[in-house]
C-alpha cells in the first residue's frame, strides 16, 4: 500500500474514533468521495499531496492530506467546530505504526473557511500534514 493511503486510512481512523469529532459529524459522514453536494454535516478526504523525503534510503516522505469539513448554516460557527475538532482529534497522540508506514511527525499545518456559492452552506479545509516513513 501506497505511504499516502495507508496515512489517509489512519486519519479517517483517528477521527472516526474520536468522540468529539462524532459529536458533531456522524461517522458514517467521514468519507472518501467525489460527492457533490456533500452529506450534512460532513467530513470529505480531499486532495492530497507526497514529497520525497530527504534520508539517503529514500524510505521517508513528506504528505500532506485536505479534510473538508460541510455543513449547511447560514454562518462559519458549525465548519469552525468540526475543524477544531478535527485538529483536537489529529493531535491527541500518536498515530501508531500500520500498513507499512511510522508517522514520525503529523500536524494540523493550516485551516480555511469559506462560505459557498449556493448561500446556505458553509465549507472548511483542514490541511493536515506529516512525516512519514516506511517500515519493514
Amino acid at each position: 500500500m501506497s505511504a499516502d493511503l495507508a496515512f489517509q486510512k489512519a486519519v479517517r481512523a483517528r477521527l472516526v474514533a474520536t468522540a468529539g469529532v462524532t459529536a458533531l459529524v456522524p461517522a458514517s459522514a467521514i468519507l472518501d468521495v467525489n460527492q457533490r453536494p456533500a452529506p450534512d454535516p460532513s467530513i470529505i478526504i480531499g486532495e492530497g499531496q507526497a514529497i520525497e523525503g530527504e534520508r539517503i534510503d529514500r524510505r521517508d516522505q513528506q504528505l500532506a492530506l485536505d479534510l473538508h469539513a460541510w455543513n449547511k448554516e447560514p454562518g462559519l460557527a458549525g465548519v469552525k467546530a468540526i475543524a477544531g475538532a478535527i485538529r483536537t482529534a489529529i493531535h491527541s497522540g500518536r498515530f501508531d505504526a500500520t500498513d507499512g508506514i511510522h508517522v514520525a511527525d503529523c500536524r494540523v499545518s493550516r485551516t480555511r473557511f469559506l462560505r459557498d456559492p449556493d448561500g446556505e452552506t458553509a465549507h472548511g479545509v483542514v490541511t493536515v500534514e506529516a512525516v512519514v516513513c516506511e517500515v519493514a
